[in-house]
């Protein structure tokens, strides 16, 4: 696993820098939080080259659409104030709404808890040539109850197991998944709790349960940890994104989701043969 300082001296990082090796245990202290090793060290150029990337993203999703043989699904997970929003603006603003879905996923309702955890999930994946964003995620299943002891560690071991084969089955059935764990700092999420409540256009995202999951700091980072490391498979790798920066969030993210796309030998259907050559009156 590659520190953040090994990254920083890298002219052109590596993927691989910032994703954990799959060895236990994870360690979110070697991933700088701060760091921005895929910035050009200037950021009104950043940020050009996230708006010209959110153009290229826009033409490959209308091409997945048309293509119809594969679906994808980017998770979006991350503390309170990681970004997850600015996210989907910044990097999914200008895709069609046609083919693209989000999901903001919150606690489970009382008809959800009725059936497994996974239930929920499952009905919202995305079906061909569509692309699924989630906000918040099934990872929730193993942060939130983990973190508040409400299941045990074997019955945490067991959802680890559950979902790394759920999302076995949904890449063997034509799903790409893109998992990004959106990596900010202690200092920097109480600057944007706290502008949350200064700020009135902002603070209806603001709720008193925030400060309690803030005194949960430590716990809910060896939580992510955890799962990172056993939920990290060659089908479904995780992606720890520093993000104290929004505007290199943006532009990592941005630069995978552009490349897979544009890696899957994406193309238009044909035409029905027989309107070849057809010249409409």
């Amino acid at each position: 696993m590659a520190s953040s300082s090994d990254t920083k001296k890298s002219p052109t990082p590596r993927l691989t820098d910032w994703q954990p090796s799959g060895a236990k245990p994870v360690k979110l202290q070697d991933f700088d939080p701060a760091a921005k090793p895929w910035s050009s060290g200037n950021k009104e150029a950043d940020k050009a080259a996230v708006d010209q990337l959110a153009v290229e993203i826009d033409v490959l999703q209308d091409k997945f659409y048309a293509d119809g043989r594969r679906k994808l699904l980017v998770v979006l997970q991350g503390t309170d104030t990681a970004g997850k929003d600015g996210t989907v603006r910044g990097v999914f603003g200008r895709v069609s709404p046609l083919g693209m879905h989000t999901v903001g996923w919150k606690a489970p309702t009382e008809h959800e808890r009725a059936h497994d955890y996974l239930w929920r999930i499952h009905q919202r994946m995305p079906g061909n040539g569509e692309v699924m964003i989630f906000n918040r995620s099934h990872y929730e299943d193993v942060l939130v109850p983990v973190v508040n002891k409400w299941i045990t560690p074997k019955q945490t071991e067991q959802r680890y197991a559950h979902i790394n084969d759920f999302e076995r089955m949904l890449t063997e059935t034509g799903t790409v998944i893109l998992k990004f764990m959106l990596h900010i700092g202690f200092e920097e999420q109480r600057q944007r709790l706290q502008e949350r409540l200064d700020d009135p256009a902002k603070h209806w995202k603001f709720a008193a349960s925030d400060i309690e999951s803030r005194k949960q700091w430590p716990d809910y980072q060896k939580a992510y940890a955890a799962l990172l490391a056993a939920t990290h498979t060659a089908c479904a790798p995780w992606i720890i994104v520093p993000a104290n920066s929004k505007t290199h969030r943006n532009l990592m993210i941005a630069t995978v989701v552009r490349d897979t796309l544009a890696g899957l030998d994406l193309r238009y259907p044909e035409g029905d043969p027989a309107l070849k050559g057809l010249v409409i009156a």
